[in-house]
């Protein structure tokens, strides 16, 4: 893989897929709690609950006005809700006592925070501040493999390490959202349907998992 083939397969996939909900999914606020609810939860149960959350709350100074009993309630269709209910609550607070309320735009600040990880801090970093990270969720993992930009036995940081190096800053926010539509439709964390994909051509097609 070279940076020519992979601006090529950014804008053919740029093509095919709508990926215009990354611009609606609300303030850095709502886009951190929404990150953290979608660990281990398909985005099509996290984004609707996340919706649903905001219109009670819309700050961190809002959340503490709850029990976390209350919103594990409001989260309920998630997974892990009593745990996520808690690192909301904490992460508040902590937001109120050290950021004025305000979501940090460092990935070291972030992942200081609770249930903030590496990609929880890229995906806010990239959605809420458009930040030039490749925030490297299980689609996009999956899908660079697949197309040879990095070995299977690489972590996510080295991923992400590889996807930088090809992938031009101006297109790093858009490339996790074509990478997520891709993996959901085509290339598959399960199955890779290769007869119904625009970048086939630039695939290796060795799957050496």
């Amino acid at each position: 893989m070279n940076k020519r083939t992979m601006n090529i397969i950014i804008s053919k996939l740029n093509k095919v897929y709508d990926i215009s909900w990354k611009n609606e999914r609300g303030n850095p606020f709502e886009i951190l709690i929404g990150t953290i609810l979608s660990q281990r939860t398909k985005d099509e149960v996290t984004w609707p609950t996340n919706k649903e959350l905001f219109k009670k709350i819309n700050s961190p100074k809002d959340v503490l006005e709850y029990s976390e009993e209350q919103i594990a309630e409001m989260i309920y269709p998630v997974g892990f809700y009593n745990q996520k209910a808690k690192y909301i609550k904490e992460l508040s607070k902590l937001l109120l006592e050290n950021h004025n309320g305000k979501v940090p735009r460092t990935r070291e600040e972030l992942i200081k925070l609770p249930g903030v990880g590496v990609k929880t801090a890229d995906c806010t970093l990239c959605y809420a501040f458009d930040k030039p990270v490749v925030c490297v969720d299980i689609h996009v993992e999956v899908v660079s493999k697949r197309l040879g930009v990095a070995n299977w036995k690489d972590k996510p940081e080295e991923v992400r390490e590889k996807l930088h190096e090809l992938v031009p800053k101006e297109k790093r926010g858009i490339i996790n959202a074509l990478f997520v539509e891709h993996g959901k439709k085509i290339c598959t964390t399960r199955k890779a349907y290769c007869d119904k994909c625009p970048v086939e051509k630039y695939c290796p097609k060795i799957f050496k998992e």
